[in-house]
């Protein structure tokens, strides 16, 4: 029980790596504020982790709003009484090149993958700070140090990420801790409309699958074992850092 009685935020909840975060968070000890778009499937995910006891409470929106952030800490503060950690999931593609992309996408995509991670850091920090501070983790992926065909609001988003937490670490340590994962391959519905931006969408998925090291795609659970660990007292020592869980595939 290694988050025994923490007070958590996850963002981008209702699937994927959110999902599996925020479920090994409860897993250990932790009581979580669930965030997603989609209502329906945070308020049966919410139903399923409280089977053991009330320690999820979904709270609905989208969090390129700053006030969908403001909502979620004070949900935390609500029901919780403090925030310890936060993890931060949300993410949308915005394919397309730089001629081909539409201004509105984007804008949407940097609201959705780096703004919503400033808004609620925003809110967030101040209330961590009257405390005895905690962890944040931003789910940031390879692509802010490996370029994709068509993908570039995303790679530019995730790069900020990166710079983002570095900076947050430098501005709020010691108090709290900052870090990164920056994910490769793994499987959630994200890879696959990827796919779509590359030459050969019905084989990339499988080609890239065998081209990691490991010569799988990764697991939502895989990427949930390394935020337990940056998120516990395990990582103590560690701030300012992106880490990459990719297969090995950078390697290449």
């Amino acid at each position: 029980m290694k988050l025994q009685g923490k007070s958590v935020i996850v963002t981008g909840a209702t699937s994927g790596m959110g999902k599996a975060i925020a479920t090994r968070f409860i897993q250990e000890g932790a009581q979580v504020i669930l965030n997603g778009r989609d209502e329906s499937r945070g308020k049966s995910l919410e139903a399923e982790l409280n089977q053991g006891g009330k320690k999820a409470v979904f709270v609905p929106g989208d969090v390129s709003s700053p006030d969908v952030n403001r909502q979620l800490v004070q949900a935390a503060l609500d029901h919780f009484g403090q925030i310890d950690i936060i993890s931060t999931n949300a993410g949308r593609l915005g394919l397309g090149s730089v001629t081909d992309l539409r201004v509105e996408d984007w804008n949407q995509t940097l609201a959705t993958n780096l703004s919503s991670v400033y808004y609620l850091c925003h809110f967030a920090i101040p209330e961590m700070l009257k405390t005895e501070g905690g962890v944040i983790l931003v789910n940031g992926s390879i692509a802010a140090f490996k370029s994709f065909p068509n993908h570039a609001a995303y790679n530019a988003s995730k790069a900020g990420l990166v710079a983002l937490v570095k900076e947050m670490a430098l501005d709020y340590g010691p108090k709290i801790r900052v870090n990164a994962i920056c994910p490769g391959p793994v499987d959630t519905p994200l890879i696959w409309d990827s796919a779509k931006a590359f030459e050969n969408p019905d084989t990339i998925v499988q080609q890239t699958a065998n081209s990691t090291l490991i010569k799988r795609l990764g697991t939502p659970e895989d990427i949930a074992n390394l935020a337990l660990f940056l998120v516990s007292e395990e990582s103590s020592w560690m701030t300012g850092a992106a880490v990459t869980i990719d297969g090995g595939i950078s390697v290449k």
